[in-house]
């Protein structure tokens, strides 16, 4: 499955007061690997940035006022996240935003982006696994041991990274694992990439399997019995022996 983890910086918020996005960072990835590929632009928003949001992500108007407005990079943005999954932390402040700027500029068919992706919010997922915590981005980083030494200030490419690492991380999956070479090289990011699927030599020693003995297998049958006394019913193991 194809995904794009998305993060998105505003003048500030609501979206429902005017504010706009001056920031928008997506990495992709494939099969749980970051490609490389990514989808990176600053905006020119037409209005001013709240003080509060500078403190944030320290983007300020005077960075802003020379760069492209929403409408000039639409197209390429659509393209790049259309028909993925959507990953984004707190994903209706994202979504909301998003759908407003395709608003603004009349382009209503892609005003509703549910319609063309699926979104994936890390934060409800996040609650759901640990009800009554912290699970900010920040805090999620320290909870599963990703490095977050370099936000010093939000910024959406980079919290987009971070967010990639946090979610490979929290579900489980291998974050990397490369099927060929010998691992040592960097990927785009210049991260140090896992080690390569080692073989095994065809001439090691065979594994050692060691067999219950027949005190073990009584003492196993005597279990399974009590529970099923007990349960008044057949015991799962039982069920599941040929």
């Amino acid at each position: 499955m194809r995904s794009v983890v998305l993060d998105t910086e505003t003048t500030g918020m609501p979206v429902t007061d005017g504010h706009r996005i001056i920031e928008i960072g997506c990495v992709e990835l494939m099969g749980r690997r970051l490609t490389g590929r990514h989808f990176h632009a600053y905006l020119q928003p037409d209005r001013e940035i709240d003080e509060g949001a500078i403190a944030v992500h320290g983007i300020t108007n005077d960075f802003v006022q020379d760069k492209p407005r929403f409408k000039e990079v639409a197209d390429e943005f659509f393209e790049f996240i259309k028909g993925a999954q959507l990953i984004i932390h707190n994903a209706a402040f994202d979504v909301g935003f998003i759908n407003n700027e395709f608003s603004l500029i009349k382009q209503l068919d892609r005003a509703d982006l549910s319609e063309h992706c699926a979104i994936l919010d890390t934060l409800l997922m996040a609650r759901e696994r640990h009800p009554g915590q912290r699970n900010s981005l920040d805090a999620l980083c320290k909870r599963y041991g990703v490095d977050n030494s370099g936000r010093d200030l939000h910024g959406a490419l980079l919290d987009a990274e971070i967010l990639a690492d946090v979610y490979l991380t929290m579900t489980g999956g291998q974050t990397n694992l490369s099927l060929a070479g010998d691992g040592s090289e960097g990927d785009s990011n210049g991260r140090q990439q896992a080690s390569a699927i080692r073989r095994l030599p065809a001439e090691r020693q065979p594994t050692l399997v060691v067999r219950a003995s027949q005190a073990e297998l009584e003492a196993h049958a005597a279990r399974l019995a009590a529970i099923e006394k007990a349960a008044g019913g057949p015991a799962l193991w039982s069920t599941l022996e040929p």
